[in-house]
This record gives structure tokens, C-alpha cells and sequence, in this order.
């Protein structure tokens, strides 16, 4: 047989084993090789489903990471920081902010506070590495069987990497980009680090961040000194601050925080009868008042020069500190003075009835919200109130939550025996609260609010620094700043200008001028009596504020003059040169009036007002530090023989009432045509202080309300507070009190010699 022509394969070549050794069976097939054959693929396919899934994580991680921040900028993080106002003590009393946050360190942070955070919001916090896992695995199996809402899995170092560099979009992208910073967060911060980052960057509700705010505004105590019932409140907030808003939503609020000691005690962070009496007590909030209400419209006023300065971004978010040149105690009794005066001066004009009513305007009375219910029911304060019920001798109406009792004697001054004769239930009435009774009942006296204004505006004469400033009546309904911003007719206290110039032409208080009838073409000026005295000396013409003698000065020294010594003394508005402007006509600020007034106890020398005196970084480098601009407006001598006019005004003048004070002091009353301004502009050897009252729109204060009767009496009861402090001061040059008007020498003017 011919021998097999095919190349044999190398296995052919290997030796077989004898037919003899074969085992029974053995046909030749290996079945082990098969499946050595099938495990080889499934570990090929297991590693190349590995890299997939490595390649595809590692491609998840570097799409989804690509735009993430850099954890170093951490280092550097400075959260936008309120800009804080300090008055000339030091003492804060005013605000600017985007984000209401104050920034503090961790032991700042009450340990009750720490531990009821972590309690409630993430138990493993000081064990895990930034992502809880079974936290996620067990909140992915609830979202996955349950129809109820979606649960919450992340940890303390989730919800910070998600409030300083994500939104909150409910994406599992966003998701997996919270995961990788808080990984990062975790490797580079220590958890008191964490903590302390989440502690201050947290929303509680209320446009206030971090828990040293949260604890300002709603227990206005610091976070480090907090209770246990006032920590697990505040550590409920950030699940819900909306929600479970202690102002908005009490009830839900209360079971929140009882939630949080539960968590607390079953922690063993707290004992069994701690959670008890923590559970039992009340939400017990003091609330921070409105940040603004001492000084609204001041903190207005600076908010706008530093805007203009360093731009709103800096001032609204930099954490600024302000230095300016208020001082609270004056900037008080300011408030009280004007509040006030302007109360006894809508006494005396009698009950007038001008009241809103909220029925009859369509509104729920139940629901029914003041603007002014902002500000807290102290005593002295003067709130709007709307009446719920009526009887015969007692009226009671609400402030916001609380009740007010009214009882006769609260409106006995209107003239009204019983209450069902002038008021009805839904009138919105205008109250002075005297205090509280143990029921927790508010009671005061009823008050009138027709629409009269009032401003005050105070300096320091050596620094020109505004120490106290009031814009109006109530910030919350009208946040025009009449103070600086409403031009009114000066009357009478434009004189100061008539006779500076007259004086500076030569005459004297001695000099002479005859009070009579006269007329200038059609135009016939009187006297506010309508009566005249004659030949009289020039002081006294000025302290008696006699209108005749006033025209006439202007006349002899020439209305162009005058309105040029104006000018120097700084008022910027423009002036037609009209005789009428010797008695006020001319339209000016009452901050120009006091900046103006100033010139003369200073001794002839002007130091032009000033809000701000320094200002600071948050970081304590400062930024601007301001010198009020200094020029001189006239000299020692005329200064000084003005200050003679102005001291026999307040001796025996329209304002002779001051000598009950028993101080130096000089000035000018004011009052214009139909009596629809009231001014009283003032000074001290140390400040100057200014008075307007009047309406809005212009109407009459009422017959005889002028500026002795309405303005006089609010400057007198913030100069008695203002002049405590310096009891034996006195004006430079040490001049004695004037002799009496009597005895003042007859001399003929300069200008008729």
C-alpha cells in the first residue's frame, strides 16, 4: 500500500501511548480541554467588562469632574458676609446684605448645637469619608419601592459641597458630581473644618445663613449660648427653613424640634428627663428687631454714599465695617422726640377721624398685615393697630398676634365718652403702647395719625459728624427722607442770612429799624401779628421775628447779596432774587439749614456733615478713613455778633421756653405762609440740631401751629438729652447772655446814617 503523501502535523510526530495503557473508555476525546476552552472565555469576557466598566467610570469621572472647582479654592472660600454699621461707641445697629451671615469659628458653636445637628442630619458624620453608603443604598431602595416622597441621603459634607458649588437640581449627574467634591472635601478638610464651613453656609429661613445669625435673629442670643430647645430648633431648619419656619409655620416647626431631641436621645447625646423638659418647652423665640429700625433712614443715606464709593457688590457682600458718625443714644431720643411731638401735636388739634378701615377696603381683618408690625410692641413705641372689638368702655385690636386693650382713659383726650361713638371694628387706629400685662395683653394710649411729617437732623459743631437723623413719621410707609431729600419754604430761619449780611455790612444788634406798614409795588409784607412796634433795635426785630424789618435789610443790602452769604454757608439750591426770600420763600433742605446754622457757634468756620468716618475690610485693612471738608463762611467777629441774635431768641424771642434749660444755647424759629412749615434750627457750643414738621402735600399744620408751637418742643426734648453730657460748656469768646430786648440801644442803621 503506498505510503500517506501528507506533511504530517507536529502532533502526529508526538508519541502515542500503547493501545494496552488506554483506560477502558477512552475513546481519544480530552473533555477537559473543552472546558478549560470555555472558562478562558468567560474570563476574557469578565476582563474586557471590567476595563468597560473601569473605562466607563473613568470617563463618568472625568465628564462629570471636568467643570468641577478646584477643592483649594476652599482655602480661600470667604462667604458673602454682612457689612456691618457701628456707631461713634462702636455699638452695631445697622446692615447691608445679600445673605444675612455672620461668620464664626467652631467653638463658637454651642456642643449642644454640633450634636444636635449631627443627630438629625448625618449620625456617622465623624466616621465616614464624606458619602455614607448605607444611607444611600437604604434612601435608593425607599425612592425605588416607595411611592411616598424621595429620601434623603446626604451627609453633612454632601449638602456642603452642594450649597457652595451646585445647584439644586434633582439630576443623577449633579448627584454624581456632590459625591466626588464631598470625596475631596473629606481628604482635604478635617470634620471641625467641615463643620465649621456648614455651620455657616447653611439657609435657616428668614434671609438669615449660618447658625450664628440664625441664633441672633430668632433668639438674639450667639450660637455658643443657646439652650438645648433652642439648638434642635434650629438644627430642624436646614431640612425644610420654609417649611418648618418658626414664624410661618409654628406647629410644624414644634414637632420638627421635638423630632431632633428624639434623634438627640436616642443618640445618648442627651438623658431621658433632658429630652422631657426640652420637649415640653415652648419654641420661646426673641426675635432680632428689624435690622435698620433704630436709624432707617441714616443707614439709608450711608448705604447710598458707599454704594457710590465701592459699588453695591462690595458694600452688600464683603462683610465691610463701617464706621460712621451716629450716635445711638442721641439717634433714640431723636426718634422718641419726633414720634412724640408730633402726637401732641395731633392732640391739640382734636379727634379728626381719618382712619382707614379694612373691611370697608375689601381686606380679611383676620389676615390683615400692618407694614409697621415689623417693628416689636415695646413700650414708648407708636404702632398701627386694627380694631376687632367694640364695647362701650373698652376697645380691643391686634398687632400683628398680639391683643391690645384700649380702655377710656386711652381716648379720653378725643373727647368721645364711649368707644361705639367714633370708632368701628376693622378701623386701623395709631397707638403709643405703655406696656404689658401678665395675660401678655398689650395696652397704651390711642393716638392720632393724620399725615403730619416731621425731620431732625443733629451735628457735631467741632467734627461735622451727623449724630442723629430722622427722615420722617414711619420708615415702614414712606421711606422718603425728608431730612435731606424734601426742599420746604424756610420762613423765619432764612433771616439768619439776611442779617449776616446786614452785619457784615457794619450794623449792629443795636442799630435801629422801623417796623411799619410799606409795600414794594403790588407786593404788601406783615407781620405775623399784624401789628407794629415801631423803631425798634435790630435784636430785637430778629427775636421777635419781625417781617417788616427783615424786608427792608434785604432791600438795603441787596437780595443778591444775601443770597450769595447763602450760598457760602452752603446751600446749593437755586434762589430767585426776590424780596419774598427775606421771609423764606426760598426752598431748602433742612440738612443744608442745620450744615449752615453750624457756621455760627463754630465760629464762623464751616465743617461740612459727614455720614461715614472709616471703613474696613472684612479682613481689618482699611479702606477709606474721611475728614469732613473745612472752609471759613465768615468771620470770628460777625460769627460772634450773630451769635447776640440768635442767643436773644431762646433769652426773650419766639423761643424764650429754652431758658428753662438752664444752658447756652441759640437759634431760629420758622414758620411759612398758612402755616404749612414749622421749622426750629438750634445750637449748643457743641451741636447743632434742626426741626421740621409739616404735610407732605403741602397743607396747613392748623392756625397758630408754627415753628415755637409744633418744632420748638420736639428740638427741646432731644437737646435736654443732648446737653446732659456737657453741662458747663459754653460758646467760643464766653459772650454773656444779651441784655433784655428793653434796654438794647436805639441807634440809627448804618445805612440810614
Amino acid at each position: 500500500m503506498p505510503r500517506n503523501l501528507i506533511t504530517p502535523s507536529p502532533e502526529d510526530d508526538e508519541p502515542q501511548p500503547p493501545p494496552s495503557r488506554r483506560r477502558r473508555g477512552d475513546s481519544g476525546f480530552d473533555p477537559g480541554s473543552g472546558n478549560r476552552k470555555i472558562a478562558g472565555s468567560f474570563a476574557l469576557a469578565f476582563l474586557i467588562l471590567l476595563a468597560a466598566a473601569v473605562g466607563s467610570l473613568s470617563g463618568l469621572m472625568l465628564v462629570y469632574s471636568v467643570n468641577l472647582p478646584q477643592i483649594d479654592e476652599l482655602e480661600h472660600f470667604r462667604p458673602s458676609t454682612t457689612t456691618e454699621l457701628y456707631d461713634i461707641h462702636g455699638r452695631s445697629f445697622g446692615s447691608f446684605a445679600l445673605e444675612r451671615r455672620v461668620v464664626v469659628g467652631y467653638n463658637d458653636f454651642s456642643p449642644t448645637l454640633r450634636e444636635a445637628v449631627i443627630s438629625i442630619e448625618d449620625r456617622n458624620f465623624e466616621s465616614h469619608w464624606g458619602v455614607n453608603l448605607f444611607r444611600v443604598a437604604g434612601a435608593a431602595w425607599h425612592d425605588l419601592f416607595s411611592k411616598g416622597r424621595a429620601q434623603g441621603a446626604s451627609t453633612l459634607t454632601m449638602q456642603l459641597a452642594r450649597n457652595l458649588f451646585l445647584s439644586n437640581e434633582r439630576t443623577a449627574s449633579r448627584k454624581l458630581q456632590e459625591v466626588f467634591l464631598s470625596l475631596q472635601i473629606e481628604h482635604a478638610f478635617t470634620k471641625q473644618q467641615i463643620f465649621t464651613l456648614y455651620g455657616n453656609q447653611i439657609y435657616l429661613g428668614s434671609g438669615v445663613y449660618g447658625f450664628e445669625a440664625g441664633a441672633e435673629y430668632y433668639f438674639s442670643k450667639h450660637a455658643s449660648n443657646l439652650t438645648l430647645p433652642e439648638a434642635a430648633l434650629l438644627a430642624g431648619l436646614p431640612k425644610g427653613p420654609v417649611e418648618f419656619s418658626p414664624i410661618l409655620n409654628p406647629e410644624r416647626c414644634f414637632r420638627r424640634r421635638n423630632l431632633v431631641i428624639d434623634a438627640m436621645l436616642e443618640d445618648g447625646k442627651i438623658t431621658a428627663a433632658q429630652a422631657e423638659a426640652a420637649r415640653s418647652a415652648p419654641l420661646g423665640l426673641h426675635l432680632e428687631a428689624p435690622p435698620n429700625s433704630v436709624a432707617p433712614w441714616f443707614v439709608e443715606e450711608v448705604r447710598r454714599e458707599l454704594e457710590r464709593r465701592f459699588g453695591p457688590e462690595q458694600v452688600h457682600a464683603a462683610g465691610l465695617k463701617v464706621y460712621t458718625s451716629l450716635d445711638l443714644d442721641l439717634q433714640t431720643a431723636a426718634n422718641q422726640a419726633v414720634l412724640d411731638g408730633l402726637a401732641a401735636y395731633e392732640r391739640r388739634q382734636g379727634w379728626r377721624a381719618r382712619l382707614l378701615n379694612v373691611i370697608a377696603g375689601g381686606l380679611d381683618i383676620n389676615t390683615f398685615k400692618h407694614p409697621d408690625w415689623t417693628i416689636p410692641p415695646t413700650p414708648g413705641t407708636y404702632l398701627h393697630a386694627v380694631v376687632t372689638g367694640i364695647l362701650p368702655f373698652q376697645v380691643t385690636a391686634r398687632i400683628g398676634a398680639k391683643q391690645l386693650i384700649l380702655s377710656a382713659d386711652d381716648w379720653q383726650w378725643t373727647g368721645f365718652k364711649t368707644a361705639e361713638q367714633f370708632l368701628h371694628v376693622g378701623d386701623i387706629v395709631y397707638v403709643k403702647i405703655s406696656g404689658q400685662d401678665s395675660s401678655g395683653n398689650l395696652h397704651g394710649s390711642l393716638e392720632e395719625d393724620t399725615g403730619t411729617q416731621g425731620a431732625l437732623l443733629a451735628m457735631d459743631n467741632a467734627t461735622g459728624d451727623v449724630l442723629a437723623l430722622v427722615g420722617g413719621r414711619d420708615f415702614n410707609l414712606s421711606q422718603f427722607d425728608r431730612a435731606t431729600q424734601a426742599e420746604r419754604q424756610t420762613g423765619s430761619s432764612f433771616k439768619a442770612y439776611v442779617y449776616t449780611t446786614a452785619v457784615e455790612d457794619g450794623m449792629t444788634p443795636q442799630d435801629t429799624i422801623v417796623d411799619h406798614p410799606i409795600s414794594f409795588g403790588s407786593w404788601v409784607p406783615h407781620n405775623y401779628d399784624g401789628k407794629f412796634k415801631g423803631r425798634i433795635s435790630l435784636l430785637e426785630a430778629f427775636a421777635d421775628s419781625r417781617n417788616i424789618p427783615a424786608v427792608e435789610l434785604t432791600d438795603r443790602v441787596g437780595v443778591k447779596n444775601v443770597i450769595a452769604t447763602a450760598h457760602r454757608f452752603g446751600i446749593t439750591e437755586t434762589i430767585p432774587p426776590f424780596l419774598p426770600i427775606a421771609l423764606g420763600s426760598a426752598e431748602v433742605t433742612l440738612e443744608q439749614q442745620v450744615d449752615g446754622y453750624s457756621v455760627f457757634p463754630n465760629d464762623g468756620i464751616r465743617i461740612a456733615p459727614r455720614l461715614v468716618r472709616r471703613v474696613v475690610s472684612a479682613d481689618g485693612i482699611p479702606l477709606a478713613e474721611d475728614t469732613s471738608d473745612v472752609s471759613e463762611v465768615i468771620s470770628q467777629k460777625t460769627a460772634r455778633t450773630m451769635m447776640v441774635f440768635f442767643r436773644g431768641v431762646t433769652s426773650e424771642g419766639t423761643a424764650a421756653k429754652l431758658r428753662a434749660l438752664d444752658h447756652p444755647l441759640g437759634g431760629k424759629t420758622g414758620t411759612t405762609n398758612d402755616f404749612t412749615d414749622a421749622w426750629f434750627i438750634g445750637f449748643s457750643p457743641s451741636i447743632t440740631c434742626g426741626v421740621w414738621t409739616g404735610y407732605d402735600d403741602r397743607q396747613s399744620l392748623g392756625n397758630k401751629q408754627t415753628g415755637a408751637a409744633v418744632a420748638l418742643p420736639i428740638w427741646t426734648d432731644f437737646m435736654k438729652v443732648a446737653i446732659a453730657a456737657t453741662p458747663n460748656e459754653t460758646f467760643p469768646g464766653d459772650q454773656p447772655t444779651p441784655p433784655p430786648l428793653h434796654q438794647a440801644a436805639l441807634v440809627t442803621p448804618a445805612a440810614n446814617r
